[in-house]
């Protein structure tokens, strides 16, 4: 029962292949993967509903699904759904851009229910894998620049994971992430500095995929070389995967706590601040979104500093997926098929030539920023804000605010831009029929968390 959902994401991905061998047609690829994503949300969030199942259990348990790791792997799903009706245009064979999106799904699902450290490394680099290919598909040199820079990148990355992952068992002779914890507690005086540059030397590698300062140059080249709805799907499924694994881990090392949170509190520091800071010189829409992203990061690192911060982290991380993903999709439907992102001015005018687009790139902006009518936004930086000051954290609590108000600057002008004069030959392409029912799919997900934030917070921050 547990592996419900892995069977279901892996069979999409199966059923795609099979599909596009026999019948090599793009509605039909498109159409079994997102039958089968919305298949695998509904097995993971029915999963949701029982109690914790598990399997692959000796000494421990390799995969673990509670209702908390069933509502991620949902969220994963949803997420592949959402972005294979946002590439109903891409210029690219779907069959096999539909199967590595599946494929990629099925690692996300599996690493929402890592129970050790050698599930958690293969479902994360399952999960990235198949998205080398996918960035670089629109076969131009700026893509191809930004394939090849992800791949060193992500390779480095999983060496650092690996090389950080074996320090940590050779000092506690486990991977399981409880059986680490008791390690840790009755780890020899001589082996626990080893274990301890384990620890920094797992989550420096980790950091790496959710694009953490200083480890963060590969992310804007490479989402604004990838195919639009590609790039959605990196700062969203990919940087949700590397959030859940730095989670995981940093919970999992609770015993040398002190040492995990100084590494975490430090890149969350720099994330924030650079992040803002870079993107306020940003002209191009993606390379915003992608620095803003970057900065969000850094928010969700924040809440790893207090104890029980996983929980906040990762409900921070829902709410930013589904605003992230909004942003990404209204500026798909507003560019031209086999557009890039454009600049800032080439939306100019979108507020009156496309209002419902823009209104959904408004909302999703409004919400990042944390303003209404973007409130779910709103409701995730206090759920931070509140966790670090009941924490007596409160010197990172008001950099956390800070950084906030200084990432308004950036949201705000981009929002502005769409309502400025328009070139006089600005036209705005007509919307493709599955692109504009995602959109609005993902629109009315994106308000509705607004104003019911307690539906993320019952099934993230208070699910074991």
């Amino acid at each position: 029962m547990a592996l419900i959902p892995a069977y279901l994401a892996a069979g999409t991905a199966v059923l795609v292949l099979l599909a596009d061998v026999v019948l090599a047609r793009r509605p039909v690829s498109m159409a079994v993967a997102a039958v089968g994503a919305l298949g695998t949300a509904v097995g993971a969030f029915w999963l949701a509903t029982g109690s914790t199942r598990s399997a692959f259990c000796s000494t421990g348990c390799s995969y673990v699904v509670s209702p908390r790791s069933a509502v991620l792997m949902g969220v994963f799903a949803l997420l592949t759904f959402a972005v294979v009706a946002f590439s109903a245009t891409v210029r690219a064979p779907m069959g096999e851009y539909c199967f590595l999106l599946a494929c990629s799904m099925t690692g996300g699902v599996v690493l929402a229910g890592a129970g050790d450290l050698i599930t958690l490394i293969v479902a994360l680099e399952t999960l990235t894998l198949p998205l080398y290919v996918l960035v670089g598909l629109r076969r131009t040199l700026p893509s191809a620049d930004a394939a090849v820079t992800f791949l060193v990148v992500s390779v480095v990355s999983t060496a650092i994971s690996l090389l950080g992952a074996a320090l940590l068992y050779s000092a506690t002779g486990a991977v399981h992430f409880s059986a680490v914890a008791a390690g840790l507690d009755a780890v020899p005086s001589l082996l626990r500095p080893l274990a301890l540059v384990g620890i920094v030397v797992l989550l420096t590698g980790l950091a790496f995929k959710v694009a953490a300062v200083p480890l963060h140059a590969w992310a804007p080249a490479t989402y604004d070389g990838a195919p639009l709805p590609v790039a959605a799907y990196l700062s969203t499924a990919s940087k949700l995967g590397g959030l859940v694994a730095l989670v995981y881990v940093v919970q999992a090392v609770e015993p040398e706590r002190d040492v995990a949170v100084a590494a975490v509190v430090v890149l969350s520091l720099l994330t924030m601040t650079v992040g803002n800071l870079v993107a306020l010189r940003q002209r191009r829409m993606v390379r915003l979104l992608a620095w803003s992203s970057i900065a969000q990061a850094g928010y969700i690192l924040a809440a790893l500093a207090v104890p029980d911060g996983g929980a906040t982290a990762l409900t921070y991380a829902v709410f930013f997926v589904a605003l992230e993903l909004a942003a990404f999709g209204a500026v798909i439907a507003l560019r031209s098929f086999d557009g890039d992102g454009g600049s800032l001015g080439d939306f100019a005018g979108a507020g009156r030539g496309a209002p419902w687009r823009s209104a959904v790139l408004v909302l999703a902006l409004a919400g990042l920023a944390g303003l209404p009518p973007g409130i779910a936004g709103l409701f995730a930086k206090v759920a931070v804000v509140r966790s670090l000051v009941d924490s007596n954290a409160t010197w990172l609590a008001v950099v956390v605010a800070i950084n906030a108000v200084v990432g308004l600057a950036y949201y705000v002008r981009a929002g502005a831009a769409l309502f400025a004069a328009p070139e006089p030959d600005a036209r705005w392409p007509r919307t493709h029929w599955a692109v504009a029912a995602g959109l609005a799919l993902v629109g009315l997900v994106a308000l509705a968390l607004g104003f019911a934030p307690q539906l993320v917070f019952d099934a993230v921050a208070f699910s074991s």
